[in-house]
C-alpha cells in the first residue's frame, strides 16, 4: 500500500492545457509531463502554446540568458596588457 495517495481530480478553478491530447481540462486529468498550468482561468489555459512561444523567444533573445564571452578563459584583455 502506497504511503502517500496521489491527487488525481483538479481542484474546481484550476486549469490545465493537456500537451498530449491538446486539450483544455478543468483540474489535472492527465499526468503532470503532459500538461501545462495550471491557469486561473479556462481563457488562460487555451493560449498555453502562445504564451510558451511569447517567453520562449523572450528568453532566446534576453542577453542576460546568453553567457557568451563571459567564460574565464574569454576575458578581454586588461588595459596596457
Amino acid at each position: 500500500m502506497a504511503l502517500f495517495k496521489r491527487r488525481t481530480v483538479g481542484r474546481p478553478g484550476e486549469w490545465y492545457y493537456c500537451l498530449r491530447h491538446q486539450t483544455v481540462e478543468e483540474g489535472p486529468e492527465c499526468r503532470a509531463a503532459d500538461r501545462f498550468g495550471p491557469y486561473a482561468s479556462r481563457e488562460e489555459a487555451a493560449h498555453a502554446m502562445e504564451t510558451a512561444r511569447e517567453r520562449n523567444l523572450e528568453w532566446e533573445t534576453d542577453p542576460k540568458w546568453h553567457d557568451k564571452g563571459e567564460g574565464p578563459g574569454d576575458q578581454p584583455p586588461a588595459p596596457g596588457a
